[in-house]
């Protein structure tokens, strides 16, 4: 190249490096097979079905032969019993030979086949993926019975076909397609995803009421036409029934009390408390911020003190209306707390527009005890009965705890109370060598709105195992997330052993998630080419989503996802209670009590106007 000339432009370009193949472990392409060899294999089945079908016509001319009377048996002659049954038996009339060689083995093929195909369809499964018969055998019948003998004490020494099936577990629904009732053991913590008006009270909440061999607890915030009017009539068969209506959802009269500072006579159990009144005014995303926290110790002191010294809740709201008063430092410095003293005088002493702000959002999450109405279900009083939750979970009584959702509800202690029994039930567990028997049901019916227990998903990863079996009900996961956070609901969801999930799933993110965790299946592909020299076919395996995020939302009324701890995926068909044996007995308990609730509520109205009139009448006066 002459000096000065300008360089070169010559472009490398760089070799392309292959794309490595990345092999499906699922996924297999056998070898072309040509058309003599698929020729063979009819073949050879035709051949296989002869040599059956001529060893079914010898066997059964033979034994017509023996009926006819005829001792003689025939030589094992396949062929000929199948071409020419005369020579095998002449003594035998034409019609005693048809009869033997055709019709006979003609039935016998019909059996053999009818059963198999009887046990191909139990033990295949559907042939989407999911799960079948096979893969759920331990929530079937006769598994379920045999684990119920072995977790439960009263059933020791019971063969499991004499065990009730109401006894084995809670029923889940049945097998889809087939009748096979599917329950969860005595050991299992159930959560239910379940859209509105897709069954999780008719088919999920109501029979599990009905069937429960125990003590029940149920939280909702609806009453007329839901759990309370279907099973209150029935539960009060079996046990009392307890019923804590604060807002009066089901407008039942206060026939009882219950000291909700029982458990707060110590520094956890006032902690706890604070913690419900916390979590039912605020989303977990805001109880970390510092006027909660401080509020939260505000009222873990306030609550020590009173329970402490034997004084009612309501004094609790007296000293928040002053906080100058010095009545619950001096009883916790009486009680040896001195702690928990300073740190109550340390805030009553700070900066006043702090103390004001820590007080005012204290009030704000006691509000609901500022109605006397509410504040008189859980007041002592010697006028009625005192609900005991340590004598509660022995009994088999229910427990209906119903409140209004939103601002301003008594959804704090409805979670104080279910939180109560759930703790009484694990205390006797361990006094009865660490299960309960008959196990506790609880039933956290809107579970999101009334019944917020900030560790419900550390709860879960114990209460199994001591015969305390909670079914905490969502609409979405979505609403489990505002609760108790991502991290809450992931350990909520990982720690149920028994997830169900219903129609009417429009969460996407969800959808997918379970999308993924039906997993794949093989589909097989068929592909056919034709040449010069002949044809050949070849089978291929693709990898198919079991079941679509489509085909999750589209899921039908009355059925559900079953995801249960090592068992695949299952479609279950539900069951509802007015479906049932003994349906329209309960359907008009139900309407009755729907008619009393009706009846109180018109009473109650009735009785205001007419207060209401009183009193303009001796204003105008």
């Amino acid at each position: 190249m002459a000096a000065g000339s300008p360089p070169s432009r010559t472009h490398h370009r760089p070799r392309p490096f292959p794309e490595p193949a990345v092999p499906s472990p699922r996924t297999r392409t056998p070898s072309p097979t040509t058309g003599i060899d698929l020729l063979l294999y009819p073949l050879l089945g035709l051949a296989a079905a002869g040599l059956a079908g001529g060893s079914l016509a010898w066997l059964t001319g033979n034994l017509t032969s023996l009926l006819a009377g005829h001792g003689r048996w025939a030589a094992y002659r396949p062929v000929e019993a199948l071409f020419h049954p005369e020579r095998l038996w002449p003594h035998l009339s034409p019609t005693a030979v048809l009869v033997g060689t055709r019709a006979g083995p003609a039935l016998a093929t019909a059996a053999v086949i009818a059963a198999g195909l009887l046990l191909w369809l139990r033990l295949r499964g559907p042939r989407n993926g999911l799960a079948g018969p096979r893969d759920l055998a331990a929530l079937l019948p006769e598994q379920s019975a045999a684990k119920a003998v072995d977790l439960r004490p009263s059933l020791s020494g019971r063969r499991p076909r004499d065990v009730r099936p109401d006894d084995r577990g809670v029923l889940l629904g049945a097998l889809a397609p087939g009748r096979a009732e599917v329950r969860s053991s005595w050991e299992d913590v159930l959560l239910a995803i379940m859209a509105p008006r897709s069954g999780k009270t008719s088919c999920l909440a109501v029979p599990a009421i009905l069937r429960a061999p125990g003590p029940v607890l149920l939280t909702s915030n609806k009453a007329a036409r839901d759990a309370y009017t279907a099973t209150v009539g029935a539960r009060a068969e079996v046990g009392r029934v307890w019923t804590l209506d604060p807002q009066q959802i089901a407008h039942a009269p206060r026939r009882m009390w219950w000291d909700i500072l029982a458990d707060a006579r110590d520094l956890p159990g006032a902690r706890r408390l604070a913690g419900h009144f916390v979590s039912a005014s605020v989303d977990e995303s805001s109880q970390g911020d510092f006027w909660s926290t401080a509020a939260a110790n505000t009222l873990t002191a306030l609550f020590l003190a009173a329970a402490r010294s034997g004084r009612p809740i309501t004094d609790v709201l007296a000293w928040l209306a002053s906080p100058a008063d010095r009545t619950p430092v001096d009883l916790l410095q009486d009680a040896g707390l001195e702690a928990v003293a300073a740190q109550l005088q340390g805030t009553v002493a700070g900066a006043v527009e702090t103390r004001d702000g820590i007080f005012e959002t204290a009030r704000q999450y006691a509000a609901c005890l500022l109605d006397p109405e509410v504040a008189a279900w859980v007041t002592p009083t010697d006028e009625l009965p005192e609900f005991r939750p340590q004598e509660f979970v022995t009994s088999r009584d229910t427990l209906f705890l119903l409140s209004k959702d939103g601002g301003g509800s008594a959804s704090a202690i409805i979670a104080a109370a279910a939180d109560a029994v759930m703790r009484a039930s694990v205390v006797q567990a361990e006094r009865d060598g660490g299960r309960l028997d008959p196990p506790l049901l609880a039933i956290l019916d809107e579970a999101a709105n009334v019944c917020k227990i900030g560790d419900l998903p550390d709860l879960y990863s114990h209460l199994g195992s001591r015969g305390v079996i909670p079914i905490t009900i969502l609409q979405s996961y979505r609403q489990g997330v505002r609760v108790w956070g991502e991290a809450g609901m992931d350990a909520l969801w990982s720690a149920a052993t028994i997830k169900l999930v219903g129609s009417g799933i429009d969460d996407a993110d969800f959808a997918d998630k379970l999308s993924r965790l039906v997993g794949d299946h093989d589909v097989p592909t068929v592909s056919k080419t034709t040449g010069g020299s002949g044809g050949s076919t070849s089978v291929s395996l693709r990898q198919e989503r079991a079941l679509p995020t489509d085909a999750i939302r589209a899921l039908p009324k009355g059925s559900a996802l079953l995801l249960a701890t090592g068992v695949r995926p299952a479609l279950l068909k539900l069951r509802p209670w007015y479906k049932e044996p003994g349906a329209e007995a309960l359907s008009a308990a139900s309407a009755r009590a729907t008619a009393e609730i009706t009846e109180r509520a018109l009473a109650k109205a009735s009785g205001h106007m007419a207060t209401v009139r009183a009193s303009e009448t001796e204003g105008r006066r």
